[in-house]
């Protein structure tokens, strides 16, 4: 990644002392870069062809994100420094942002914390509007567990996501909010990271991803109750919040292997696929 680190000294004005790979996530290459000035920023790089393609329009979208939010102070987001969304000056489609203090939690549940901190992203006035949220699953692409002893839990939950979208009134989705896009400094939140999926709809599918990751995480009990966290810290719901933790909970099917490698290099290695697809079937069966 020479050519990125070289834009990475331009656009900062200072050379590239040390980089360090940075844990917990799978969509992008993410790097600590220690500047010869001393200060420490993030680069995010995208470097599979399926990324590449989409890096454009993930990487402005966060860009846009980061300015807007440089003035909220209830947000405690990185700063923006540069992005290159089309790799035009480095060999990746990279972006540049402040290193936030904390680090990400796997191991405690917090969700007490992260409710209150959703509550204040969801409180966020942008102008121009994000996009409208995109629906990551639809009946026809559901993966079913090939083994499983609760064939009519997702019978049922296919039947509801088959149904219209519930009518909603929206607000600033993160859309990917989840313990694994969170840092933590003590017991307080210190950042929150991964804005590239910012859209505009309904609260509850912010709380619904939440939710279904913190049952995955800590139990089904801990992701079912965390909506009453939501309410208890000041947020609004609708009477439609099952559907949207099902149309959740049904894009990690059938064993969330997807978000584990990461949560398994943060040191959750009792999370195996088997774990993880009973506590799924779990969850799903208490949310119905």
């Amino acid at each position: 990644m020479e050519q990125v680190l070289r834009w990475v000294s331009e656009q900062t004005g200072s050379d590239v002392a040390t980089v360090t790979p940075l844990r917990g996530g799978w969509t992008a290459e993410m790097r600590r870069v220690r500047l010869a000035d001393g200060r420490d920023v993030v680069v995010r790089s995208f470097v599979t062809e399926f990324f590449r393609r989409h890096a454009e329009g993930l990487l402005e979208r966060e860009a846009g994100m980061l300015r807007a939010l440089a003035d909220v102070d209830s947000i405690p987001a990185p700063r923006l420094l540069a992005v290159d969304s089309t790799g035009r000056y480095g060999e990746a489609p990279s972006l540049v942002m402040s290193m936030l203090p904390g680090a990400v939690d796997v191991h405690t549940d917090r969700s007490a914390q992260l409710a209150g901190q959703l509550v204040a992203i969801h409180r966020v006035q942008v102008d121009p509007r994000p996009r409208e949220f995109q629906v990551w699953v639809s009946p026809g692409t559901v993966r079913v567990p090939a083994a499983t002893n609760r064939p009519q839990v997702w019978t049922q939950a296919v039947e509801i996501i088959a149904r219209e979208l519930p009518p909603y009134d929206g607000v600033l989705l993160h859309r990917d909010f989840h313990p694994g896009n969170v840092l933590f400094d003590g017991d307080q939140v210190s950042g929150v990271v991964d804005w590239v999926e910012t859209s505009w709809g309904p609260a509850d599918l912010d709380v619904a991803h939440c939710s279904t990751a913190l049952a995955l995480l800590h139990g089904p009990e801990v992701g079912v109750r965390f909506a009453d966290q939501y309410v208890a810290a000041g947020g609004q719901l609708s009477e439609d919040l099952r559907h949207w933790q099902v149309l959740d909970a049904l894009g990690f099917a059938p064993d969330a292997e997807k978000v584990a490698g990461p949560w398994r290099e943060l040191g959750r290695i009792d999370l195996t696929s088997g774990v993880l697809q009973d506590r799924l079937e779990h969850y799903l069966q208490q949310v119905l």
